[in-house]
């Protein structure tokens, strides 16, 4: 596995990879350095073209991500995943919109939204409970780095 750290927006965010693939993207304990197992002083080229992107996301330069993404969960999870990549920049969706679509529940969804394991880059942000309220979000500081996300494209909740 190889890990990188980069200082964005939304806080201190560390990318992971196994080989060519983004496997997860995390925000960063206080002070965390990368173990002996990781290689955070060289990492490898899917983590340097990651960086870019979200620096460019960012910046709002880049409204879609265009990495190798190696995400595991069950077939429902990635079809949710998949879904979400599908939302464009600055637009949302719904729990209870996207479960429809898939023939399943707005919980199941939730779930899945939660355990995503690459957040930002799979935007799990962009989804919202009905009536256009926030729901939740797991990643960072929780709905405030959510509605930063948001605010980042361009999306202003009530």
């Amino acid at each position: 596995m190889s890990i990188c750290y980069i200082d964005s927006a939304v806080g201190r965010l560390a990318l992971e990879a196994d080989d060519d693939c983004v496997t997860g993207v995390r925000w960063a304990s206080p002070g965390e350095r990368a173990s002996s197992r990781t290689r955070p002083e060289a990492p490898n080229p899917v983590l340097k073209e990651a960086a870019r992107q979200l620096d460019r996301y960012f910046k709002r330069k880049l409204r879609r991500f265009d990495l190798p993404l190696a995400l595991h969960g069950t077939d429902l999870q990635k079809r949710v995943w998949a879904m979400m990549r599908e939302i464009p920049f600055g637009e949302t969706a719904t729990y209870g919109g996207m479960a429809m679509a898939l023939g399943s529940g707005p919980r199941a969804v939730g779930t899945a939204c939660g355990r995503n394991s690459i957040p930002i880059i799979v935007p799990c942000h962009r989804v919202l409970a009905a009536g256009g309220k926030e729901g939740g979000y797991s990643g960072g500081r929780g709905l405030p780095t959510k509605r930063q996300l948001l605010a980042i494209e361009g999306v202003l909740l009530p």
